[in-house]
């Protein structure tokens, strides 16, 4: 309880904003169980700031006043030499102040955060963190990646093909053969690293598909093609633990456009990822008990093939005619944690927070068990020897 929680949110992503409103949800959550917390926000240019005030929905929803506009929040910057097993920010200025974290609860939503990139800096300083850990938070993030290795592990993945930009603009046409291996329109089209369904589309027809491309293409270097699904029913399942997670209730997500985009899950009737719009979600999904308990095992193999800890989030294309159901993405940090769905899953959120602190304690407790160093002779070896036709000064 005396451990101070350090909750990274914002940094430069096209998820910014969602990465405010989970973290907001989590500050509060934590301080309502009696935690220390200290909000560290990222500002889309990358500069941190550090304050009480950052735990203030408020301060980001007024159009008036950005918390960039305050230097306050500025006055804090990372001691490299002091954190060591934790992070020690100091302000700057005559004022001696310190802010010690001992533990993190990142809140990132894609690029620069739950991609991995923050993660590998917690590792690097010692300090326990929630979620998942740098290899699976790359894989996971990126779709390409994830499917290799489903399709690795025997889980059921829809056929698919990745390229680069590079590949793009230097061999269309090579690019798109590989695609018509995929089979018949429609195809869709997704950027690799990116959720919350940004940039993606559902392309018809050749001219359709150039289009969608180059609008993937925007947002990230690295583009994935696949097989659509006919007679969709999109489900997802949340998964909470380290060696023996467990998987949440199911829930459908209901749509009338051609994917479950960014505005049904934030925006229209308050957000289906608030918990406000239910009537775009159906929890459990309607699905029977065996057809549920093969998409709930398949989540929790997922899970474990990519190596993911703490809490992540797995969604599935179902065929509701050929009552076939194919893996499609990991998230390894699910917005607002879909506490709605662990909610309905008997998991309340405060519950929910305490399990995933003790997660991150167990997970580090366990890392810190492994040794990573070894003492060799090879720098003894090297004395009075030359590198690169230089002899080493001693």
């Amino acid at each position: 309880m005396t451990k101070n929680i350090g909750v990274f949110f914002g940094s430069g992503s096209t998820e910014h904003d969602i990465s405010i409103i989970t973290a907001q949800l989590i500050i509060a959550g934590l301080k309502g169980l009696g935690y220390p917390v200290t909000p560290v926000y990222i500002t889309k240019t990358g500069k941190w700031m550090l304050d009480e005030d950052l735990g203030n929905l408020k301060l980001f929803t007024d159009p008036n006043h950005k918390p960039e506009d305050n230097k306050k929040y500025f006055e804090y910057y990372l001691d490299m030499q002091e954190s060591v097993g934790k992070m020690v920010f100091k302000r700057k200025g005559f004022a001696g102040k310190s802010i010690t974290i001992d533990m993190a609860f990142p809140a990132f939503h894609g690029t620069y955060g739950e991609d991995g990139t923050i993660q590998g800096m917690f590792e690097m300083l010692g300090i326990p963190y929630v979620g998942c850990g740098v290899p699976a938070s790359v894989v996971a993030m990126d779709k390409a990646l994830t499917k290799i290795v489903m399709k690795d592990a025997g889980i059921p993945t829809t056929k698919f093909v990745y390229f680069y930009k590079q590949d793009w603009e230097e061999n269309r046409e090579l690019v798109k053969e590989k695609i018509r291996e995929l089979g018949k329109y429609p195809l869709f089209v997704k950027p690799v690293h990116l959720g919350s369904s940004i940039g993606i589309g559902k392309a018809k027809d050749d001219k359709d598909l150039e289009q969608k491309i180059e609008v993937a293409l925007h947002y990230d270097e690295k583009v994935l093609v696949e097989q659509a699904v006919e007679n969709l029913m999109d489900v997802t399942c949340c998964i909470t633990g380290n060696k023996k997670p467990r998987a949440s209730l199911l829930q459908e997500s209901v749509f009338n456009n051609d994917l479950f985009n960014f505005e049904d899950k934030y925006i229209s009737d308050g957000g289906a990822q608030t918990g406000k719009a239910v009537n775009n979600l159906i929890i459990p999904a309607r699905l029977d008990e065996a057809t549920t308990s093969a998409l709930q095992n398949a989540a929790l193999k997922v899970y474990k093939a990519l190596g993911c800890s703490g809490i992540a989030r797995v969604d599935f294309l179902f065929d509701k005619q050929s009552k076939q159901f194919f893996a499609n993405e990991v998230n390894p940090m699910p917005g607002t944690l879909y506490h709605h769905l662990w909610k309905a899953s008997g998991l309340e959120l405060d519950e929910l927070l305490k399990e995933l602190i003790k997660f991150a304690e167990e997970k580090f407790k366990e890392k810190r068990e492994i040794t990573f160093t070894f003492e060799s002779s090879v720098l003894k070896q090297l004395n009075g020897a030359k590198l690169g036709g230089k002899k080493i000064r001693q």
